[in-house]
């Protein structure tokens, strides 16, 4: 049973070898946007003032702060790594699924779709895993894969 949610959760082989470098091409950029374009504004102000976070569930500031910044920043360097990748992705898909629906819901859709690829994209690396050039899948092998 244990071995069954541990292969679940670590085990990614995309089929071939090309899908698989693909898959690792495709979480690089991907993360490298995220955290380059989202996640530094965590880290710097802009005019003496640091980033305002939306908060359109109202969570508890601190909890809505700390979800919004761990997926701009930690979780672009998890999926990089190809690192616990199918939770980590989730906190993002949430962060991004709601700036779809709740905060961007009534905006253009040259605003919206920004949070919505970002959702897709998180998605299906949630669904698929980030293939055999990751950390998840050394792990299984090394540790589960006996």
């Amino acid at each position: 049973m244990m071995n069954e949610i541990v292969k679940s959760l670590l085990y990614s082989d995309l089929g071939t070898s090309l899908s698989n470098w693909a898959m690792l091409a495709f979480r690089v950029l991907l993360a490298v946007e995220l955290f380059r374009v989202h996640g530094m504004k965590k880290f710097r102000s802009t005019g003496g003032k640091t980033e305002v976070l939306p908060n359109p569930l109202g969570l508890p500031q601190g909890i809505n702060n700390l979800v919004a910044t761990l997926s701009d920043t930690v979780v672009p360097i998890l999926v990089i790594l190809g690192a616990v990748t199918r939770l980590a992705v989730l906190p993002t898909i949430g962060v991004t699924a709601v700036g779809y629906f709740v905060v961007h819901k009534n905006d253009s859709l040259e605003i919206r779709d920004v949070p919505y690829v970002y959702t897709i994209c998180f998605l299906l690396l949630l669904v698929t895993g980030p293939g055999s050039i990751s950390l998840d899948h050394y792990l299984y092998n090394h540790f589960f894969n006996n």
